[in-house]
């Protein structure tokens, strides 16, 4: 990891590494996308089944591409039952959270005779993208569907690509299946994604697509945005680790890795006041790459997008964090609660020692799906409010609208929007003739 000391030409530069890692920047890649989502738009579920032969390698057809009951019980044999009771466990915690970001409907009535207020309704139906190929992340499959379920989507219809043998992996089926997925298709790639905003024979139009993916993926996101709902274009992990010299350095370099191992373009980054704190974060780093088994990977992200920043004080380096805006931000320090109040822009925020980001990623509840790329500085993770919509309630009686009709006229008539003012006037002409 560079070591660099923190001024504004430092802090610009790493801003403008960390940026290139975005899905904006991968225009090269954007044109088969889209070659891909028109031709899933013309011809449906044929489109789907050629490139899931061509990407996947399995023959997909109309009476195999959606997940049996049968495969989800097979799946059921062949998970250990002790990690479906850690998913279990840690469902109770992701619904228990989400459970509370719940809205409710309002209305307010006056003595005039207006009456104002929301109507909140779930979406219909959601599509929820889950990854498959070299990792498998049951963890997402929680993430993404159980806010959906909470706020009351009806169907929510899930895909993954599946293997050579047409099968999807078991963790993957048996989290959807605890989750609450309604139903489960073979497909993944840009493919799946066009499927769900345009629909085919076989997988229905969704109103929202959320979930992960490669950069073919993200792309995709992006071309069918406006046609449906989208969660966000996710670029790779990151985290930030924010530390002075009472920080454990195993600790703050276990975590960093935790994040580098995620793929070559993920970033690893320690804030921290300590020059002694670096230096020994720098070893335990060097350590604990010769004893894990994602090695090449992290050597490679550390190398790229890894950085230690020497900050002359605690001000600097909340500056710095709140500057990256980061996706994970920890926080080691003597006062951690009272940083804590100081940072403005982070995804999800963890505090203390034993507030390690992996807890947030599978456990303690709250969405591990986060803004990336700078974005937290105007993104949220995700959550119930992803899954609802809202409607304005405006209802006025004659005896409410009568005092303010020439308001209304008047302003309407300033924007030389002579219907608008119409539409006002009509409604008290007897009155004025």
């Amino acid at each position: 990891m560079r070591v660099v000391k923190v001024n504004e030409d430092a802090i610009e530069n790493i801003l403008s590494d960390l940026l290139k890692r975005s899905p904006n920047h991968y225009d090269e890649y954007q044109q088969s996308v889209d070659e891909i989502v028109e031709n899933v738009k013309k011809n449906g579920d044929q489109a789907v089944f050629d490139y899931t032969e061509r990407f996947d390698g399995a023959k997909i057809d109309k009476d195999n591409i959606l997940v049996t009951e049968e495969e989800i019980q097979e799946a059921y044999e062949q998970v250990d039952d002790a990690l479906i009771e850690v998913i279990r466990k840690a469902i109770r915690n992701i619904r228990d959270y989400h459970a509370k970001q719940r809205q409710n409907s309002w209305f307010e009535s006056r003595e005039d005779g207006v009456m104002l207020g929301q109507k909140i309704m779930p979406m219909e139906s959601c599509g929820v993208y889950v990854p498959g190929g070299k990792a498998v992340y049951p963890s997402s499959v929680l993430m993404n569907i159980i806010p959906a379920h909470v706020a009351g989507v009806k169907n929510i219809i899930m895909t993954t690509p599946p293997g050579k043998d047409g099968k999807v992996t078991p963790n993957t089926l048996v989290a959807a299946k605890e989750a609450g997925a309604d139903k489960i298709y073979k497909v993944g790639g840009a493919q799946a994604i066009a499927a769900l905003a345009f629909g085919t024979e076989s997988i229905p139009k969704v109103d929202k697509i959320v979930g992960p993916g490669n950069i073919f993926v993200a792309l995709a996101k992006k071309a069918v945005y406006g046609n449906v709902s989208i969660d966000s274009i996710a670029g790779p992990s990151e985290i930030l680790v924010l530390a002075d010299e009472t920080a454990n350095p195993r600790y703050v370099a276990a975590d960093l890795l935790s994040q580098a191992e995620h793929d070559e373009m993920a970033s690893a980054i320690l804030v921290t006041t300590s020059e002694t704190l670096a230096e020994q974060v720098t070893k335990e780093i060097d350590g604990f790459l010769k004893q894990l088994s994602r090695k090449e990977i992290m050597e490679k992200s550390l190398e790229a997008f890894g950085y230690i920043l020497i900050a002359k004080d605690m001000k600097e380096a909340v500056d710095v964090a709140n500057a990256v805006a980061s996706e994970h931000l920890e926080i080691m320090t003597a006062n951690p609660f009272d940083v804590m109040t100081r940072i403005k822009n982070a995804g999800a925020i963890f505090i203390g020692a034993y507030s390690c980001e992996p807890l947030g990623d599978y456990f303690a509840g709250p969405n591990h799906v986060l803004p990336t790329n700078g974005t937290a500085k105007f993104f949220s993770p995700l959550s119930v409010d992803d899954f609802i919509k809202k409607s304005s309630i405006v209802y006025y009686s004659r005896e409410a609208l009568e005092p303010v009709h020439k308001d209304i006229e008047f302003f309407a008539n300033q924007e030389e929007l002579t219907a608008h003012a119409n539409s006002m006037k009509v409604r008290f002409e007897e009155k004025e003739g």
